[in-house]
């Protein structure tokens, strides 16, 4: 605070002073009873505003508004009329520390001996430390003086109590504590000095409350004194505190004996003006030369008396020249202050992003620059109020107390721009460290968010196996992805956790998040949900893994007995096979000998048709099984069943062969060994088919004694007249029977139909198809005619038109 005050009292005359023992009256390594320091609180703050007011000014919290030393300082010049030296303005704590060691110097210059009472402990606020303080400066500067019958300080104030209260009843002044708890003392003391303030034979020693409110009550009407304590703060306690009540006792013992001072002062002044009225009339003669010496004096006193009223008209104008110009700098100074302790007090960065917070930094940096630059205004004010002071200006108590309203403000405006901008530059760092916060969730939130997208849908996804080997797969994949879910669980606390912290750093700082996370719209709970719903998945994979795997090995149950069973028959069919490819070629025995093996051969392939069945019973249980492979075997059950149906038309074709053949000798005439030889030249070239088998089939022929380019060619319009490229063992014997023996006649013809047809005289169509070779038979069928004898049916052919056909009516 700036000094402005001039000194309102004449420092006391006398030689240098000396400070009373404070005899333990601080214990400062105990801490106070809570009841004691909540009396000494009341009590020297209402002591200290006392002395305060008369500079326009006071104190509501005793530890904190003595922190910057300037109402100290204050307080000390009032209470002892001197001048200390000019406070710092600074807001640093050095500058608080200064100011107060100023006043503990002042202090201590008084010969006091101050006791691990230290600057910076006032300035941190102690409590103890803070109370102590002012406990001195009360002994030093309102009891050490109390003087009664050479006795001083404490013992002369009791002495002073005892000596006033004595006459009263009910009243026993032994100490400052027990004597004054029912309030009858205080009372008593007012009564004494003032019996017009108390009725003081109503009160009763019973009702304490009541004196002390009533004693308390009067002393701050009448007299002056304001209230120290509370009535129940001394009834409510076993000892009131010492120094409270010394305090507040001393308060009336000053108020007092100023008046008895005053009381005095007047009668000496009555008293001389009698003398002097009597030393006149009763020596007359002496009149007339002290009339004259008076006339010169009064003379003198004329002159000087104009001089000092030019000097005065000299000092009014000047007073108000300064009165004048420091009502308009504060008026300019209140104009500008207003509205600015709302500013600096609101909170908007509590709502602010980090952005916004950066913009209002910059803002109150302006701010700070303005408001010092208004400092020179404040000190030149509180200068103008000052000199206003030093000159006795007439309305000094109003410049004073507008002048301290304006340096409270202008402090309170220093603090509150610090405090705001601590608060700016906190929650700028906060949101600061939020931002990074949010930006590291935003960088391990996406890919961990991904990677849980990707493993819902490979979790979800349908598969489709073939064999064991495939699910097993499956499911060692699946094992190695769960286990990598405790890991992955450790990275959600973690990005939960960059969550939890900016909600901690929010909360705790009482800052209001003003929106989502700026880098990323995962949130944390969708986090948590899809980690939620990943988690139930995981048991549905398991089991329907498990469950494909059963299945699958049962498939391969079913594929182990289909291989089983389809070998075997593939190998028999094969086997039957080339048994009837080696029967067709060896040809042992007759033509009916053949027959007989054959059909017996046939009888026994046939008995394998359970076999066949067995099979055709696993392959059912493999279809419905959706079974498409099996590594097992390489034969499939369409392949197994042509293979049969072959094996079953080769032994049916081999003997329909032989028994066309049977029918060819017997109609031919053929030998059995031409027949033999037929076969052997047809088997020898028959094994070569491929691209040469027409070379093949000529040199056969060439064998056979045939031979030309030009007969080759006739021949093979004969065994192929279709060109399909390949020539019937039938239809070579055929041409062998009608090259190698006599032309047959129509009546071999007509025999041979009529064996076909069982001496009937038509045959059918089917008949013919079933006893002769395909060729033969639609070689015969387009030469017939329709049969219409008496006992024809539909479809009967007259085979006697096919003998016409060949030999002509001549011949028949």
């Amino acid at each position: 605070m700036v000094d402005y005050h001039a000194a309102h009292h004449q420092c006391s005359a006398g030689g240098a002073q000396t400070y009373m023992e404070q005899e333990n009256d601080w214990d400062r390594d105990l801490l106070l009873d809570p009841a004691w320091e909540k009396q000494q609180r009341k009590t020297f703050t209402a002591w200290c505003n006392s002395h305060l007011r008369k500079a326009g000014t006071q104190i509501e919290n005793i530890e904190q508004d003595f922190r910057d030393g300037l109402k100290l300082m204050l307080l000390l010049e009032v209470i002892s009329g001197e001048r200390l030296p000019k406070p710092e303005r600074g807001k640093m704590r050095v500058h608080k520390i200064n100011n107060v060691n100023k006043a503990l110097d002042f202090i201590a210059s008084k010969g006091v001996k101050l006791v691990s009472i230290g600057a910076e402990e006032i300035v941190d606020g102690n409590a103890k430390m803070t109370l102590g303080m002012i406990w001195t400066i009360i002994l030093r500067f309102a009891i050490q003086d109390i003087s009664v019958e050479e006795t001083s300080a404490k013992e002369g104030l009791l002495l002073w109590c005892q000596r006033k209260t004595a006459p009263y009843k009910n009243v026993n002044v032994q100490n400052f504590h027990i004597s004054w708890k029912d309030g009858l003392a205080f009372n008593a003391l007012i009564h004494r000095h003032r019996p017009d303030l108390i009725d003081y034979d109503s009160l009763r020693k019973d009702d304490p409350v009541t004196n002390l409110n009533n004693a308390f009550e009067v002393a701050e009407k009448h007299l002056d004194i304001p209230k120290m304590l509370d009535a129940e703060d001394i009834v409510g306690t076993a000892r009131p505190d010492e120094k409270a009540i010394m305090t507040y006792v001393s308060s009336f013992y000053h108020a007092f004996s100023g008046a008895q001072k005053v009381s005095s002062s007047c009668f000496r002044l009555a008293l001389t003006l009698l003398l002097y009225f009597v030393k006149y009339e009763i020596n007359p003669a002496v009149c007339s030369q002290d009339i004259n010496g008076a006339w010169h004096t009064l003379e003198g006193a004329e002159k000087g008396y104009e001089e000092w009223i030019l000097s005065e008209i000299r000092r009014l104008e000047r007073l108000e020249h300064l009165a004048e110009k420091f009502h308009q700098k504060a008026a300019i100074h209140e104009s500008w202050t207003d509205g600015k302790e709302a500013m600096l007090t609101q909170k908007d960065y509590a709502t602010s992003t980090l952005s916004e917070v950066k913009a209002l930094l910059r803002k109150h940096e302006a701010f700070e620059s303005d408001l010092a630059a208004h400092q020179d205004r404040v000190e030149q004010i509180a200068a103008i109020a000052q000199e206003l002071n030093e000159l006795d200006y007439y309305d000094s108590a109003s410049v004073n107390a507008r002048c301290q309203k304006i340096c409270d403000q202008w402090d309170v405006l220093g603090a509150l721009t610090l405090s705001r901008k601590e608060s700016l530059e906190r929650t700028e760092k906060q949101l600061e460290s939020i931002d990074e916060l949010y930006l590291e969730y935003a960088k391990r939130a996406a890919p961990f968010n991904n990677w849980m997208e990707g493993a819902m849908e490979d979790l979800q996804d349908m598969f489709i196996v073939h064999n064991i080997e495939e699910i097993q797969g499956l499911i060692t994949a699946h094992e190695q992805f769960k286990s990598t879910l405790p890991e992955a669980n450790k990275e959600r606390e973690a990005i939960q956790s960059i969550q939890a912290e900016v909600q901690k750093i929010a909360q705790s700082n009482g800052i209001k998040l003003s929106g989502a996370n700026p880098y990323t719209s995962i949130t944390p709970e969708s986090i948590d949900n899809k980690w939620e719903k990943a988690m139930a998945m995981v048991p549905l994979r398991d089991s329907a893994l498990q469950d494909e795997l059963n299945k699958q090995n049962s498939n391969d149950t079913l594929r182990a007995k289909f291989a089983t069973q389809a070998n075997a028959v593939g190998a028999y069919i094969q086997e039957k096979m080339e048994e009837i490819g080696r029967i067709s070629i060896e040809m042992n025995g007759t033509l009916e000998d053949q027959l007989t093996h054959l059909k017996e051969y046939q009888q026994s392939i046939m008995s394998y048709m359970p076999e066949i069945n067995k099979l055709e019973g696993f392959h059912q249980h493999i279809q419905e099984a959706l079974i498409f492979d099996n590594q097992y075997t390489s034969y499939t059950m369409e392949h197994l069943r042509v293979g049969w149906e072959q094996l079953l038309t080769t032994i049916a074709r081999t003997i329909n062969e032989v028994e066309n053949q049977i029918l060819t000798r017997d109609a031919k005439g053929i030998s059995q060994e031409q027949l033999y030889e037929y076969r052997a030249s047809f088997n020898h070239f028959d094994k070569v088919r491929g691209p040469n088998w027409a070379d093949e089939f000529k040199a056969c022929l060439i064998s056979l004694g045939y031979d030309g380019d030009g007969e080759f060619a006739r021949i093979m319009g004969i065994v192929d007249p279709n060109g399909t490229g390949a020539v019937t063992f039938q239809a070579f014997i055929d041409f062998m029977s009608t090259e190698t023996t006599d032309t047959d006649t129509a009546d071999q013809v007509i025999a041979s139909f009529k064996i076909l047809a069982a001496d009937k005289n038509y045959i059918t169509a089917d008949e013919l198809r079933r006893e002769l070779p395909p060729d033969q038979a639609e070689y015969c069928i387009a030469r017939m005619a329709p049969y219409t004898g008496p006992d024809a049916i539909p479809g009967a052919l007259d085979y006697m038109s096919f003998s016409t056909a060949l030999y002509g009516e001549s011949d028949l």
